[in-house]
């Protein structure tokens, strides 16, 4: 007999099915090789019960795949977000969260330590049939914990700690904000909570781009954002996809990035091991650990806001030492203002400037020219000319036309 349970002790664990399953996806169990067989029908079948309205399955050669089908157009609400409100827990702790909440029913109650490890025991476990036992300790570290959680509150008085429940704070007036906050910001997952202590009803937002997969990643991104408040070095697991085996890391994180146009969230921070600022998948980070402040901070963030200048996307230039010169060359016709006004308004550095009449000019000196590739190929109608000190860059983007050339068959002027 299998021990799946909905609820789950460890969420690194579902949040790598849950990756599979939906991000990258598409393996029959047979293939599947991160755990045993058991192992994945009872992951597979502790998704279905949160989401089992999205689970798809087709079948193919290799046997029966199954994956995460969500019109991301049409969830008002982000899905995933389920996955974090199903955390497993002891008897004794469920017990004693109950136990604590009632006796500290209101913000006006207060109780040092002592009182409430005599009111648990008078009032509430000599009721039970086979009294259980909390010690001073396990009270101590359960409050301790719920202080840090914002559940409680302590304060000194006379010689002893009191503590009280903490005042609740009017979600009046906040549905749409909730909405739109927990759908479009980063760790959305505290607004989907927030959510929950009101009425059910429908969001009125819709999202033509509604980035879900990163409900996935709340937990590291809010350890992250916690240690670059605090300015600490962490430790973490990188588990890069080009690298093989995760693998143990030390870097200063210096700053999130998000794409609006894809979702993809990176972390741009400092590794000692190779004296460079390089960028990190979210999505390949776990097992994130603080360490102490680093005196060097403030001076890698400043280098960092220096590096942005000539920034495209995430990519810093890694060991290259200098930009990258790129320019191109666009054809505008009569009455094509709009291609101006996209080369103007989608233009991240460099400028735009009119050659003549009929042609504009886009000019950048970047970290890493390769990152402007695809926005290039927009253009590939229009281009006129097209240079770049990175020979191997300008080589790509017209290896790719001449792909395109021979794929519809169509000359090359002989080019």
């Amino acid at each position: 007999m299998s021990n799946y349970s909905e609820l789950i002790k460890n969420f690194e664990k579902i949040r790598a099915y849950m990756r599979d399953f939906y991000v990258y996806g598409f393996k029959s169990r047979e293939q599947y090789s991160r755990k045993s067989a058991r192992s994945y029908d009872d992951e597979r079948r502790r998704m279905e019960s949160w989401l089992g309205e999205y689970m798809r399955f087709t079948r193919t050669p290799e046997g029966k795949n199954v994956f995460f089908s969500i019109d991301s157009r049409s969830a008002g609400r982000n899905p995933f977000f389920r996955a974090w409100k199903t955390k497993s827990f002891t008897d004794g702790d469920i017990t004693l969260h109950f136990i604590l909440l009632d006796i500290l029913h209101s913000p006006d109650v207060a109780l040092s330590l002592a009182e409430l490890v005599e009111r648990i025991d008078r009032d509430y476990l000599s009721t039970f049939a086979e009294p259980m036992v909390f010690d001073e300790s396990t009270l101590r570290k359960k409050l301790k914990e719920y202080c840090n959680e914002g559940i409680l509150t302590s304060e000194k008085k006379g010689k002893h700690l009191v503590y009280r429940r903490t005042s609740d704070i009017s979600l009046a007036g906040l549905d749409d904000l909730l909405d739109f906050f927990s759908e479009t910001a980063p760790c959305g997952a505290i607004g989907s909570f927030l959510i929950d202590k009101k009425p059910p009803r429908e969001s009125r937002f819709t999202f033509k781009h509604h980035y879900i997969t990163g409900a996935l990643d709340g937990g590291v991104l809010a350890a992250l954002f916690d240690a670059m408040q605090k300015k600490c070095a962490v430790t973490a697991t990188n588990h890069g996809r080009k690298k093989g085996e995760p693998r143990k890391i030390r870097i200063i994180p210096l700053r999130i990035f998000i794409s609006v146009q894809g979702g993809r969230q990176h972390l741009l921070a400092y590794q000692a091991e190779y004296n460079r600022i390089s960028s990190f998948r979210l999505d390949y980070l776990s097992d994130i650990k603080a360490e102490e402040p680093s005196p060097r901070f403030d001076e890698l963030r400043a280098a960092l806001d220096r590096m942005q200048e000539h920034m495209w996307g995430v990519s810093t230039g890694g060991r290259k030492r200098g930009t990258e010169h790129i320019t191109f060359t666009v054809f505008v016709g009569c009455g094509e203002e709009h291609i101006v006004n996209r080369l103007l308004r989608e233009k991240r550095i460099g400028t735009v400037e009119r050659v003549d009449e009929q042609h504009y000019r886009f000019s950048a000196d970047v970290a890493d020219a390769s990152e402007l590739a695809p926005w290039i190929r927009t253009f590939l109608c229009r281009i006129t000319e097209l240079e770049c000190s990175n020979t191997a860059v300008k080589e790509r983007i017209l290896g790719d036309l001449r792909r395109m050339y021979r794929m519809y068959g169509v000359e090359e002027d002989g080019k």
